[in-house]
């Protein structure tokens, strides 16, 4: 067994730990959030952290109205400008919590009076000390160096403070849901296996959703391209019909994350398109219409709330990317070129 298949299948207990031990700590946050009447926030992330951040602009905006950004940290560390932060919840995203130039948004946003939050797998790491909140992935270490288990707890704690934020009960009851329902996604890896093995062979795809699946379609393409090898693309379903469709040809791979809900009728209309095309279409999906139009389907659990889909999701695409990864040969624990710890300026 690898490290990232041990680490993938830890998650229905570290998504669990990560709720419990971070219930206070939301609660009081979303507490000087309204008491400050915060009315903007913006998140500074890189690499696997980036895409859960992404997310988290989807679960900010969706369920609270707080129009939500993500920064660039070279304008403060490479052009020296500093952007105005004041009034803003920043939130910086890192698995190590060691990210420099995350770290200098944070440090720049509390000197200016902001409200900051950092979200790393590691209490003593130089970010957790430097926020004024820290919420923890509880996820224990993460020794596979393509993170799995820290993303979804990335994702659950920006979800679960954008739940707390609107006040929304339902949403809370379906995010408290996910640790039992992601242990049986994990039981189930036959469809996964096959998939793999039909698509053992590819060299390119491009990997297409929209909405809140959008940030897993990112790291779809991310997990793919870091274990495997292959040249996978992700795309906005939206973004995809104003150029990059011109790169579909007849077999070309295309990975569809496709949860029932408000994003689903544009893309199963775009997996009509992508089948007049003549591509190779790999559906993860509930919804069983979605998944006659692929080659190949492998089912997820149904979701009331597009909120909670990606959990149930992102865990089949980190297994699918593991098999893919061993099915060619390779080693997906130790990405060539790669570290668990990247530092950027």
């Amino acid at each position: 067994m690898t490290l990232m298949w041990k680490e993938i299948n830890e998650q229905p207990e570290v998504l669990e730990r990560c709720i419990k031990e971070n219930a206070g700590t939301i609660s009081a946050l979303s507490e000087e959030i309204k008491k400050r009447g915060i009315s903007w926030a913006c998140m500074a992330a890189r690499g696997t952290s980036l895409n859960a951040a992404i997310y988290g602009k989807y679960a900010l905006e969706v369920l609270t109205g707080i129009p939500a950004g993500v920064a660039a940290p070279s304008v403060l560390t490479v052009y020296g400008k500093k952007p105005r932060y004041k009034d803003c919840l920043v939130i910086g995203v890192s698995q190590s919590g060691m990210a420099g130039d995350v770290l200098e948004v944070l440090r720049e946003a509390k000197g200016q009076g902001a409200l900051t939050v950092a979200i790393t797998n590691s209490t003593s790491s130089p970010m957790a000390s430097e926020a004024m909140y820290h919420l923890w992935c509880a996820a224990g270490e993460e020794k596979s160096v393509p993170a799995t288990k820290t993303y979804t707890a990335q994702m659950m704690l920006l979800a679960q403070l954008a739940a707390e934020l609107a006040g929304s009960r339902e949403e809370k009851e379906r995010l408290s849901a996910v640790p039992g329902v992601a242990a049986k996604v994990l039981a189930d890896t036959e469809a996964v296996e096959k998939a793999a093995d039909t698509y053992k062979d590819m060299r390119e795809c491009v990997v297409l959703a929209r909405g809140f699946c959008y940030p897993v379609a990112r790291e779809t393409a991310l997990k793919i391209q870091e274990t495997s090898y292959v040249r996978a693309l992700a795309f906005s379903a939206s973004q995809f019909k104003h150029g990059p469709v011109a790169l579909v040809e007849k077999g070309t791979p295309a990975i569809a994350l496709v949860p029932e809900g408000p994003t689903s009728g544009e893309m199963k209309d775009l997996l009509d398109r992508l089948n007049r095309l003549g591509a190779d279409i790999l559906a993860f999906t509930n919804d069983r219409d979605a998944a006659g139009k692929a080659r190949r389907s492998v089912m997820v659990p149904e979701s009331e709330s597009e909120l909670a889909a990606p959990f149930y999701i992102a865990p089949k695409i980190q297994m699918f990317a593991c098999q893919l990864t061993l099915k060619k040969g390779l080693c997906p624990d130790t990405p060539r070129e790669l570290s668990k710890v990247t530092v950027t300026r």
